[in-house]
């Protein structure tokens, strides 16, 4: 199957470009050269034939036409090595955005860097904290992790002009630490309007989202544990009856057959055992009737105009979603202002302001935990009506004693939808003002100021008599987080004969300050009110600081000659405030360098119009995290203590070196009509800042060093087309195919030869890393095998397990591919992308459990052998040392059970190879005559669609799976995920 998989995604990466005659080509308008102007580091505008290095450039079509709640998640399978990962937690979809693979052994320091016209955006986990809690927590009376959003879901899709992806370090050397692993760069609207003239534009949409692919359940067989009655029939009883013992306890489904018999059952009318013998029969929309059909409905209203001395730009949109779970979803206001003004011939002053208010009552709750939807997913029963829940309170118990009727372990899903909320209020402002003078015609200077100020509020609620909370609790958190970015940049360009000199000198200061606080009232004096004043316990968190400062120089120095040699060469030094004084302040270069080889060879234009060749090399020093210099106290739940720190610090902290090698070329056949991209690179990381496991007797569980290096190699290609070109018909198409290897080169000498476990989930899959190895790789235990393949049982009929872990798989992709494709003939519009992965593997919690339980079809194996007994297909291992096949039957619940058990993380993990129906959009633009008669510019009316169709062999939810653990995005792993979307929708844009 994996063959036939790549055969599909090779034909997807290559497009299947049909014939063009020479003589098209030549009739043809030419094609605009590559003399595209992209905005690169700083903000800098550079002519794209210019650089060393790749720089891919998304336009505002993209976020335009296939709206998301996480725009983001527009550019998935467009750009070659770019990947963007959610954790399948609700409608905010907060995204993990990576380019070229996993660098860091910590997770969590994989991310692009996000720079929002010029000011970089404070993004990633540690602003965007999560509830504390992990993924996999049931019956621990804790909490779960919610998906609260992050900065990527605060920018308005209507207002971006475009995206530039900066993939490598030196595309991005000149943002410091946080571009490491590369950067997107957003260009954000500014008025633009038709000779003079304001314009008006209105772009609304709105779209429906539907559950896009469901696990395999099973609906033969309903629950029990394989009981007998005393005529030694299998049977069903809720409650102890006439016909038997109880067997309505049970999360299992191993009960009878649904052969049209009849048992006391469970009756919602008196909340407890039927008077009479009730029909035995399946509920098959019992898990998947709780879920509705979401919505989201938005309006973009956008004013601007522009003359010779004063551009503007002013934008406000509403949007309101209603997610899939019902009385879930958030409502978003973003409001928006551009205004450029030449206040002199040689001074310029741009200012872009922005806000955003995100306001959910309620988010969904993920993870593997009593309280949240996927648990009760998991642990519903074919026989069980979800009506039963409706009614949530027993009589005359309102607010106090929820109906959940088979196990009090299970929260009701309806309490868990309608009672147990999880709300946000998040305020963002964002803005910055630049001048630009302009000194002599020569020199300029740019003074630029940035400030993001996040207040967020969070509230948690949970009702009377839920599993984890038998009294109730409530919580009030208050985030603030605010940074401020100042730099100035010195710009001297010249130009002497066929020599062009363009040189920036410049200095930043980078301040941020994060805060949070924290209370919460343990249990509730009165059920259903919810006020820390009715706290039975009231915890106060005192606020733990997390600030940091980094103060940079930098310059730049591109030389270019005939416009067809060009060189450019960084350097950029950090005081970082997170490092010790000795090691605080650390440099690190770029040099790239581009030839235009076409024009020096002087090819024909007409067959090969441009040749390209670039290399580039960088290395850039990373920070690491504020307080691990020092011993720090942190606050404890009780007022007026503290709690002793459990990592040891290191006040002897260095940086980490990131050394990045890329090299590549550019071609361009017929005139441009068709392109073609090749990059391979290099990057190696190492003075990795780590945090590993201490000796006991030192009091500390953890310690910070420097150590380990990673190197990543890769290939990527892109390559577009104009197919077809007439005067009412154009076909225009683009492909990318992306390769990234990454291997652990050595590890800190504490460990030997031993691995380090760089993260665990759930207590079962472990993220280690072995020289040798790959960032990615999924450690667990497996099941026994002999030398020739053959599963290993015990004497108990049970499959043997093994004392260790092994290698199970990894992580991510193998390659991974993306089509596009775009049909105009005279005013409609067709186009789709299709995108897609080879391999890759991913545990899931929930098919270990489901599977455990009997709940999958994959269980039905054996449920009509005599008493209910299975006997497993494998070998026994016999004094003599010699192995005969397995003979001893066992019930098919301890088969089950152990065959799928917890820890097997090999038979719970599952290819993850994909292709996707990523979107499509049909689109029908008014013709000229008729919008002149309405004294409008423009109308057009889409149809769209995103994840229409999705081929994988991977039997749950989504094979793009990831877990939300804590406010960790981890790939790889699959632990209470909620369903993902197919969405249609209707477009209306106008302008006028």
């Amino acid at each position: 199957m994996k063959k036939q998989v790549q055969a599909v995604l090779m034909v997807v990466a290559t497009g299947l470009l049909p014939t063009v005659s020479a003589q098209q080509i030549r009739d043809s308008v030419k094609e605009k050269q590559i003399e595209e102007i992209v905005v690169t580091a700083l903000g800098i505008k550079r002519a794209d034939r210019s650089l060393g290095y790749v720089a891919e450039t998304v336009g505002s079509e993209t976020f335009e036409q296939t709206q998301n709640n996480n725009w983001a998640q527009s550019m998935e399978g467009k750009v070659a090595g770019l990947k963007i990962q959610t954790s399948g937690a609700g409608p905010l979809g907060s995204a993990r955005i990576t380019l070229r693979g996993e660098k860091s052994m910590q997770m969590d320091n994989n991310y692009a860097l996000i720079v929002v016209d010029g000011i970089p955006l404070s993004d990633g986990p540690r602003v965007n904290s999560g509830t504390g809690t992990p993924a996999y927590g049931a019956g621990s009376g804790g909490d779960l992790p919610i998906d609260l959003g992050n900065g990527l879901n605060s920018i308005n899709p209507d207002d971006i002009e475009s995206v530039t992806v900066l993939k490598g370090a030196s595309a991005a050397a000149l943002y410091g630490s946080r571009a490491a692993n590369g950067a997107l760069m957003i260009t954000t609207k500014s008025g633009k309007s038709r000779k003079g003239k304001m314009q008006v534009s209105l772009n609304s949409y709105t779209s429906f989202d539907s559950v896009l692919k469901w696990p395999d359940y099973q609906y033969e067989y309903g629950q029990g544990t394989l009981q007998k009655n005393k005529q030694g029939d299998f049977y069903y009883s809720y409650g102890a009856s006439a016909d038997g013992v109880n067997t309505g306890s049970t999360s299992s489904a191993y009960g009878p057959k649904f052969e049209n018999q009849y048992y006391f059952q469970y009756d919602p009318l008196v909340q407890g055992q039927s008077a009479e013998r009730q029909l035995w029969r399946p509920y098959r929309d019992n898990i998947k009737s709780f879920w509705e059909v979401g919505s989201t409905y938005s309006n973009n209203l956008a004013i601007e105009h522009s003359n010779e001395r004063t551009s503007f730009r002013s934008s406000l949109t509403f949007l309101k979603n209603e997610w899939m779970m019902p009385n879930t979803g958030f409502d978003r206001l973003n409001v928006a202002q551009s205004i450029s003004h030449k206040l002199s011939d040689k001074l310029k002053i741009n200012t872009k302001l922005s806000f955003n208010r995100t306001k959910s009552d309620n988010l969904p709750a993920t993870g593997y935990n009593n309280q949240s939807i996927s648990y009760f997913m998991i642990f519903q029963n074919p026989n069980v009506d979800l009506g039963w829940y409706r009614p949530i309170w027993k009589k005359g118990q309102e607010n106090v004693d929820q109906i959940h009727p088979f196990s009090s372990y299970i929260d009701n899903p309806y309490l868990i939808a309608y009672e147990m909320l999880n709300g946000v209020d998040k305020r963002l402002f964002t803005g910055n003002i630049s001048a630009d003078y302009q000194i002599t015609d020569n020199l300029s200077l740019l003074l630029r100021s940035g400030v993001e100020m996040l207040n967020e509020v969070r509230t948690t609620k949970r009702p009377y008599s839920s599993a984890n909370f038998r009294q109730g609790f409530y919580r009030e958190q208050y985030i603030k987080n605010q940074e401020y970015n100042n730099d100035l940049l010195l710009t001297y360009k010249n130009q002497w004969g066929k020599l062009n000199l363009n040189s920036s000198v410049g200095a930043s200061i980078r301040y941020n300050e994060y805060v949070m606080n924290d209370y919460r009232a343990e249990g509730l004096r009165l059920a259903g009110e919810y006020s820390l004043n009715n706290a039975i316990s009231l915890l106060t968190k005192v606020p733990k600081p997390f600030d940091e400062q980094v103060n940079s120089m930098y310059g730049l120095l591109s030389l270019s000659y005939n416009n067809v040699f060009f060189v450019d060469v960084t350097g950029r030094n950090d005081w970082s405030s997170t490092l010790p004084k000795a090691n605080r302040s650390f440099f690190y270069p770029s040099v790239s360098t581009s030839v235009i080889l076409s024009e020096v060879l002087n090819l024909n234009e007409r067959s090969l119009s441009f040749w390209k060749l670039r290399a580039s090399w960088a290395e850039v020093g990373i920070d690491g995290s504020p307080y691990q210099l020092d011993k720090y106290y942190s606050p404890s739940d009780f007022p007026g203590s503290v709690t002793m720190p459990n990592t040891f610090a290191n006040p002897g902290l260095k940086p980490e070196k990131n050394n990045n090698l890329e090299a590549g070329m550019d071609l361009g056949f017929f005139r441009n009509r068709l392109n073609y991209s090749f990059t391979l690179y290099e990057n190696n990381t190492e003075n990795q800042i780590l945090s590993i496991p201490a000796l006991y007797e030192s009091g500390y569980s953890y310690r910070i060093i420097n150590g380990g290096k990673i190197r990543n190699r890769g290939v990527e290609m892109t390559l577009d087309a104009t197919v077809a070109r007439s005067k009412y018909f154009t076909w225009k198409t683009s492909a990318n195919w992306s390769l990234n290897r990454n291997r652990i080169l050595t590890l800190p000498p504490e460990f030997g030869s031993e691995p380090y476990t760089m993260s665990s989930v759930g207590g079962v899959v472990y993220f280690n890393a072995v020289v040798g190895g790959s960032l990615g790789d999924l450690y667990g235990y497996k099941l026994l095998r002999n030398d020739k393949g053959e599963v290993v049982y015990g004497e108990n009929g049970l499959p043997a397990r093994p004392a260790n872990i092994e290698k199970v798989g990894n992580a991510f992709a193998d390659w991974r591919a993306g089509w596009q494709n775009d049909f105009r003939y005279k005013n409609f519009t067709l186009s789709f992308s299709f995108d897609g992965q080879l391999g890759g593997m991913a545990y899931s919690q929930s098919h270990h459990k489901m599977s455990e339980q009997g709940k999958l079809r994959h269980t039905l194996m054996g449920r009509d052998n005599p008493n209910g007994q299975i006997v497993g297909e494998g070998v026994v291992l016999t004094a003599d040392g010699s192995y005969v096949a397995n003979t001893k039957p066992v019930s098919l619940s301890s088969y089950y059970g152990d065959y799928y058990r917890r820890a097997n993380v090999e038979t719970n993990t599952f290819d993850t190879s994909f292709i996707k129906l990523r979107d499509a959009r049909i689109s029908f633009s008014f013709p000229r005559e008729v919008t002149q008669e309405l004294g409008l510019n423009e109308i057009t009316m889409a149809l769209f669609g995103k994840n229409l169709w999705m081929w994988t062999e991977y039997p749950l939810f989504d094979p793009e799976v990831a877990t939300l653990d804590n406010s960790t995005i981890t790939p790889g792993v699959e632990i209470g995920q909620l369903p993902s979307a197919r969405t249609v929708g209707f477009q209306l844009n106008v302008k006028f």
